[in-house]
Order: structure tokens, then C-alpha cells, then sequence
């Protein structure tokens, strides 16, 4: 890998992570509006980890370059 590739990876993963940080809070937000639910940290980090999976998954570029998954209590 060239450090060429690995700044892609970095810039496209920094981009998803980005994307999909923002994509978890916005749907968390709104299911505590419209379904009345408690804003609860570690139910979005599991919901932010899924996602990540799923995207990687759907073949998003560089996301699984940038992150670890959550360690499983």
C-alpha cells in the first residue's frame, strides 16, 4: 500500500465516519422525538457500530481503515 492509497483511505474513512456520525444522532434524535424515547449514549455507540459494519458491508470506502469495533461486555 503507498502512502498515496493510505491518504485516500484516510480521507474517504474520515468522510464516511463523518457521514455516519451524523447519520446516528440525527435517527437517535428522532426516535426521541417521535417514539418518545430516552436519549441513551451507549444504545447510539451500538447503533454507530452496526451501522459502521453495514456500510463496510455496502462497501464503503476506508471506514474499517479508521475504526475498531466496540469491545463486547
Amino acid at each position: 500500500m503507498t502512502s498515496d492509497t493510505s491518504g485516500e483511505l484516510t480521507d474517504k474513512g474520515l468522510n464516511s465516519l463523518i457521514i455516519l456520525g451524523a447519520w446516528v444522532l440525527w435517527n437517535h434524535r428522532n426516535r426521541c422525538v417521535f417514539d418518545r424515547i430516552s436519549p441513551i449514549l451507549p444504545a447510539i455507540l451500538v447503533q454507530a457500530e452496526e451501522e459502521r459494519y453495514l456500510w463496510e458491508l455496502a462497501g464503503a470506502k476506508g471506514v474499517s481503515f479508521l475504526t475498531a469495533p466496540l469491545p463486547v461486555e
